[in-house]
């Protein structure tokens, strides 16, 4: 019986020790930036409305400029300094954020052409404020 004790009492420290072996392996590096989780750092360059409008139906885009209206259920209109595009920003999309025609946003998301609408809609996949 004492032997049977001492048996599971060591199969338990070796299971917790190697928890605890584990739990330290991993990235090894400064800490997280980014509370909510994520890269922090440089990406790719922004598009302007006038450059995704000439890209293929469903091609990644990513836009800064100002949303300046409502068009009605999730549609925006957006604009930079080339021009006008549609975004489809579903409700939960937003996130909690809350933005003006006078903030400056990045869009990421892909761009959608119809034949009733050749300048396509950019379907919004992610939505953030720019300094």
């Amino acid at each position: 019986m004492l032997r049977l004790f001492l048996a599971m009492l060591v199969f338990g420290l070796v299971a917790v020790l190697a928890q605890v072996s584990l739990a330290q392996d991993g990235f090894q590096g400064p800490a997280e930036v980014n509370p909510g989780g994520g890269f922090t750092g440089p990406g790719i360059g922004a598009d302007t409305v006038e450059q995704a409008i000439r890209h293929k139906t469903d091609s990644h885009v990513v836009l800064r400029g100002q949303i300046v209206r409502s068009l009605g259920k999730h549609l925006y209109l957006f604009k930079d300094a080339t021009g006008e595009i549609t975004l489809d920003i579903d409700d939960y999309k937003w996130n909690g954020l809350n933005v003006t025609p006078n903030d400056t946003v990045e869009i990421r998301g892909y761009l959608h052409t119809f034949m009733s609408n050749r300048r396509g809609i950019v379907d919004v996949k992610y939505i953030s404020k720019v300094n």
